[in-house]
């Protein structure tokens, strides 16, 4: 049985001595530690390398996964090295953590095109080369591919016990909700500390960081390093991230925020930062934004209507980060122009209408401005939907745009699309 670690809590900012353990700390990234004293001393003296390990179920990550990537990238700024670990392996699996079911299996070839896609986020956030600092991407199929299962098993199977991985949350959430979690899924967490103590040997990685659910898979693969190899390992988690009305961050009611460009506009991007609500603007300034903090303090003390300026900072920032100086710089014209100016801006996301029409409703939903046909007749019906800045009425109303004619179709005084001829 792999005994639970010592459990740290964070230090007040000043007796860190490392400038990483620091800087996150003072942004708000520190949940627990196994032993954050030890690693606050090693990252003082020595380059740690530390990963994060993301599935490969989609072409995209989405926003939810974006505190783990700027951890990945607090470390690159602090002097250390950050390993990005693709489960090319793992997705095979799947992490049973925070699901309700199981995941559905992907081929070989779609999971390689979704690490080749999801690594254009990386490289857009992160520094990768051969320096000692520059930040590498590694593929556990690479190495779980050709492990013998049994031979695996016998070697690492012995560390752990069913009655402890009974006591997981991930696992007594879908026991008690009687979803199924199959037996392949239960191995997740086996595969995942051999992930880490394979790194540590391989790589030299030292330190495993991830979200508050990932807390009972990275403590076995520090426990594994420690009983298989003697090694000193570490685990770091950050809190759950959710908004300030206790939703999920990743998610809308129209679909999940992607970081890539295919998977999400960067005008709609923006926009979603710059409507978060007020109570959160400080806190995600900290945590995706390279913002000074004194900076960040002036801006979240701003009152009002005034907030609305915050939050067209933390839009601007996040965006440039994440899609890039031209795409944030066009989805700030956009918003311009779609407020002060004639409505119509450039960057404004496009649905293209055959020559039969469309039903109002089907363009709200197409558009991603609902996340269904019901909350679309909804949201008519409390006058929230205008067409070319006409109040919308009906539900079933069709429209068919002329050729070359532009309509803006507007939800709110948020959501602006357009409706064009094919």
């Amino acid at each position: 049985m792999l005994p639970a670690p010592r459990v740290t809590k964070a230090k007040p900012m000043s007796q860190y001595n490392s400038d990483l353990l620091r800087l996150l700390d003072e942004r708000g990234y520190i949940h627990q530690a196994t032993d954050a004293a030890a690693l606050d001393a090693l990252a003082a003296k020595q380059v740690v390398p530390g990963y994060i390990g993301f599935d490969a179920t989609a072409p995209s990550l989405h926003i939810g996964s974006l505190v783990q990537i700027m951890l990945l990238r607090r470390m690159q700024q602090t002097g250390h090295k950050p390993v990005v670990l693709m489960g090319g392996g793992t997705t095979r699996i799947g992490d049973p953590s925070g699901r309700d079911e199981s995941r559905k299996m992907l081929t070989d070839e779609a999971i390689d095109e979704n690490i080749a896609s999801i690594r254009t986020i990386f490289e857009q956030i992160l520094t990768f080369g051969d320096g000692p600092t520059d930040a590498v991407m590694v593929n556990n199929q690479d190495w779980l591919g050709d492990l013998g299962y049994i031979e695996m098993l016998q070697k690492v199977g012995t560390h752990f016990t069913v009655n402890r991985m009974l006591t997981f949350d991930s696992v007594k959430l879908r026991l008690e909700r009687e979803q199924p979690l199959t037996f392949l899924e239960f191995n997740y967490m086996i595969l995942q500390g051999y992930d880490y103590r394979h790194l540590a040997k391989e790589q030299g990685v030292r330190l495993q960081m991830g979200g508050s659910d990932q807390w009972g898979n990275i403590v076995n693969g520090v426990e594994l390093g420690r009983r298989m190899d003697g090694a000193e390992l570490f685990g770091l988690t950050t809190p759950l991230l959710t908004t300030a009305d206790g939703a999920k961050m990743g998610k809308t009611a129209a679909g999940a925020v992607w970081l890539n460009e295919a998977g999400l506009p960067a005008y709609d991007f923006w926009q979603y930062w710059r409507n978060v609500d007020d109570r959160d603007v400080g806190r995600f300034l900290r945590l995706f934004t390279d913002l000074p903090l004194e900076e960040i303090g002036r801006l979240e003390s701003l009152e009002g209507s005034e907030i609305n300026a915050a939050k067209t900072v933390l839009a601007d920032e996040v965006t440039a980060l994440v899609r890039g100086n031209d795409a944030a710089k066009a989805a700030a014209a956009t918003a311009t122009e779609t407020f002060a100016g004639d409505g119509i801006g450039a960057d404004l996301p496009t649905l293209s209408v055959d020559g039969e029409g469309i039903r109002i409703g089907a363009a709200l939903v197409a558009l991603g401005f609902a996340g269904s046909g019901k909350e679309a007749k909804r949201k008519v019906a409390e006058g929230a939907v205008r067409l070319d800045d006409r109040a919308v009425s009906d539900p079933g109303l069709i429209v068919v745009p002329a050729a070359g004619e532009q309509l803006r179709l507007s939800l709110g005084k948020k959501k602006h699309g357009l409706l064009v001829a094919k």
